[in-house]
């Protein structure tokens, strides 16, 4: 593990060093519940259960294929409420715009996010701007807080995972990352590859109405990707989880970009994929809500694993080969920027 006396990119990858930061710095002195460290906090005002999250947006570059910073913020934030049970009603905007930052770049970034806005149905109710010198912002950062209301009768809690449970995912992994990546680099590949970044609160209403207490825990597999989410999850519930690698879709221009650069898939950013742990019994009728959900983001869902055993917490993959590996969770930045 880094011991350092400075803060690193790494440190907000995701992976193990942002959770040592978090446990080190701010766990201590800020947290005044026993609030799990999940996508958004559940707290109750009267009978009503709200979740709420709060999120910073620092993508590099602003503009990638199949999104910009100003989609990513509005639909990352109600992943995290989505992910929490919660339907989406109320978000927050706030920018910090550098000096010298094109008119015309933040009238489309502001236009980007009144349209994301507008298609997953919740409001933008307050905000906030902020101007500062050349050099301090990098172009332009973005900040969303969201507030929902949870479903009743639904709790989504990675703690309720037990063994047994399935291990569904809605779609390919790794393109969200790549996409920025090539960007960033300039890279040509045979194929564009597109951002995944999309809202997930329909599929999630979807699923809640249909299984119910079924539905386990939920998590969007961003920074750290997969391998980050299954292990925070792992953790959480004290589990170990297998998957299987042939069940885990990956689009060759992605599969080819990773094995050249050396990448693990398993560790690339996804912005449109939910993780989903769900009721043995229930794992058919998952599936096959997942498939039919709207603006078809669960078309290629799949059963990617298990829950097998109670225990110190791991995650294991079956490989096409027939071995198993350990998965670990990541301990860097493999992407800097991408969220």
């Amino acid at each position: 593990m880094q011991n350092s006396d400075f803060i690193s990119l790494a440190h907000g990858a995701g992976g193990l060093l942002s959770q040592q930061l978090i446990r080190e710095e701010f766990m201590p002195l800020l947290a005044a519940t026993d609030q799990p460290l999940n996508d958004a906090a559940v707290v109750s005002v009267g009978d009503m259960r709200l979740a709420f999250t709060t999120d910073s947006f620092v993508v590099s570059p602003l503009f990638f294929p199949g999104g910009d910073i100003g989609s990513l913020a509005v639909y990352g934030t109600v992943n995290d409420l989505a992910m929490m049970g919660a339907e989406p009603r109320f978000l927050s905007l706030a920018l910090v715009v550098e000096e010298g930052f094109p008119r015309a770049d933040l009238h489309q970034i502001v236009g980007s996010v009144a349209q994301a806005a507008q298609q997953v149905g919740v409001p933008i109710v307050t905000g906030d701007t902020k101007v500062v010198q050349r050099g301090g912002a990098d172009g332009l950062f973005a900040n969303t807080s969201g507030l929902g209301v949870v479903y009743e009768q639904v709790q989504v809690d990675p703690r309720r995972v037990e063994v047994g449970d399935a291990i569904l995912i809605n779609g390919s992994i790794g393109d969200h990352g790549i996409a920025v990546m090539c960007a960033r680099e300039e890279l040509e590949v045979a194929g564009e590859v597109l951002s995944d970044s999309a809202p997930l609160a329909a599929l999630v209403k979807e699923m809640i109405a249909a299984l119910g207490p079924q539905v386990h825990a939920l998590r969007d597999p961003t920074r750290g990707g997969l391998a980050a989410t299954l292990n925070e999850i792992a953790q959480q519930a004290q589990v170990t989880v297998e998957i299987r690698q042939e069940s885990i879709a990956i689009k060759p221009q992605v599969s080819a970009i990773c094995e050249i650069l050396g990448l693990d898939p398993l560790h690339v950013a996804n912005e449109g994929k939910v993780v989903a742990f769900v009721a043995a019994e229930a794992a058919q009728q998952a599936l096959s809500t997942m498939k039919s959900s709207p603006l078809g983001l669960g078309q290629q869902s799949s059963i990617i694993g298990e829950v097998i055993a109670a225990g110190p917490p791991q995650v294991r993959l079956q490989t096409a080969i027939g071995t198993t590996r350990i998965v670990d969770m990541p301990s860097g930045e493999l992407l800097p920027r991408i969220c």
